[in-house]
């Protein structure tokens, strides 16, 4: 059980399956009291006219004994004076009460005719409204039932004022309220395994998609294999979207996986050359002392040294290391890593230039751009730093090399990328400069790129967000 209603589907079906019925009740509930209330009213207005009948007679100056009411089958009347004593009542009443006066006996004279002496018509009374409504039960010829009841007041010819019960039966309304709830008892259930049969397949149909990508997001997990996909389907509904979604991060995941893979690939490559350089050095030397190269081991020893911070950096930037808040300022940085370096010149054309960040990134940044341009200028390489607006802060770094054909401007901002195979590693590096200059520019909310400088070789800009 606790299985079966653990799938989406069966919580679907049982929860429509539940508001169906909820309103399905508070329908019939409201659909019973409808009819019963239509019903009473019937009943009332059926009441009012018997009772105004009979008051008209009396008020019209008709003896009790001749108002020939209704039978008590169908209209049981009850006539009584101010003090409760019953003047007139159907024929066949047995029993009544809810009216007030229980009595089914007239008492004796109610109904006499008039005396000789008295006048033999006598003046007519007044005609009242109807004065109550009510509920009650009559008896007759030994059978009960439930009737309602009005009462009309009239004023007889002897200025006597009395009051007439009239009843009128609800045996047809119990007889409908019954008959309509003995329909809802057997429709609602039907209706419900309607609408739980409609829910169970349509939600059946809808889902089905979604386990065809659970199915395949399995078999994804057990086979590792990161190049197969997830079913889309036609529609345009949240199941296409979650697909196509799944499908996006399944590609984002393999590129992340084979980006990493060459990473680590190309990092144990370029790690294996300074690695067996100072083993073969240290080999010789230990073999024969005099032919040590202590100047090509620190050197090779110092690449090493770059090389793995150069990865440890990326690792970082990687793992999502966000930089530090502090303000930097950029003249003062170029500056600083422009010293000692003979080609390099800064022209400063504006001041105060400062942007937030990580002072030792922005630091590595200006750096690996300048070791690059160096390594291809052939004479001067030139840093500006301005500002663009009050939003931007620019740093551009150019060289009067050979520059960067168009074609290869994205492709040299990739790890481990050199577009002068024939270089020597010792003279290029490792091709990871420029990827790290990038990266911690995109770190901090800025950009960088490559293009033409006016002396014809490369120009690197990079901006930032001011502080």
């Amino acid at each position: 059980m606790r299985r079966l209603f653990g799938s989406v589907r069966a919580r679907a079906t049982l929860g429509a399956t539940l508001v169906v019925a909820v309103a399905l009740v508070a329908a019939g509930a409201a659909v019973l009291l409808s009819l019963r209330g239509n019903l009473e009213g019937r009943a009332d207005s059926e009441a009012d006219g018997v009772a105004r009948q009979v008051a008209s007679r009396i008020a019209a100056g008709t003896p009790y004994a001749g108002l020939d009411l209704p039978d008590a089958d169908d209209n049981p009347v009850q006539v009584v004076d101010e003090e409760g004593r019953v003047l007139a009542v159907s024929e066949g009443l047995e029993a009544i009460s809810g009216t007030g006066a229980p009595g089914v006996t007239p008492v004796r004279g109610a109904g006499a005719e008039p005396d000789d002496d008295e006048e033999e018509s006598p003046e007519p009374g007044e005609l009242g409204d109807i004065v109550w409504h009510g509920q009650g039960t009559v008896t007759v010829e030994g059978e009960g039932g439930t009737y309602r009841f009005a009462a009309a007041q009239a004023t007889d010819g002897r200025d006597e004022t009395v009051r007439v019960y009239a009843g009128a039966s609800l045996a047809a309304q119990q007889d409908a309220v019954r008959t309509a709830a003995g329909a809802m008892l057997i429709g609602f259930p039907l209706l419900l395994a309607v609408v739980g049969s409609v829910t169970w397949l349509v939600t059946r149909r809808a889902l089905r998609p979604v386990e065809g990508i659970r199915r395949e997001m399995a078999e994804i997990t057990a086979s590792e294999d990161l190049s197969r996909r997830v079913p889309e389907p036609g529609t345009h509904d949240e199941v296409a979207r979650l697909a196509r979604t799944t499908n996006e991060t399944l590609a984002a995941l393999e590129a992340s996986v084979e980006r990493q893979r060459r990473f680590v690939a190309d990092a144990s490559h370029e790690l294996r050359s300074p690695i067996a350089s100072l083993r073969t050095q240290l080999e010789v030397a230990a073999a024969h002392p005099e032919l040590l190269d202590l100047d090509g081991a620190v050197e090779d020893t110092v690449r090493l040294q770059r090389l793995a911070a150069d990865l440890l950096l990326l690792a970082r930037l990687d793992a999502g290391e966000r930089p530090a808040g502090t303000r930097v300022d950029l003249v003062a940085l170029a500056r600083e890593e422009a010293a000692g370096r003979a080609l390099v010149a800064v022209d400063a054309r504006a001041t105060g230039v400062e942007v937030a960040g990580s002072r030792g990134q922005l630091g590595r940044v200006l750096a690996n751009l300048l070791d690059n341009a160096e390594r291809h200028a052939r004479s001067a390489v030139t840093v500006t730093v301005c500002r663009e607006g009050d939003r931007a802060a620019v740093v551009r770094v150019a060289d009067d090399g050979n520059g960067v054909p168009e074609g290869e401007r994205e492709r040299i901002f990739e790890r481990f990328v050199r577009l002068d195979d024939a270089r020597s590693r010792d003279e290029g590096g490792a091709g990871l400069g420029l990827a790290i200059a990038r990266d911690v520019a995109v770190r901090h909310g800025g950009t960088l790129t490559a293009g033409a400088a006016p002396a014809g070789g490369a120009l690197f800009e990079l901006r930032l967000p001011l502080a």
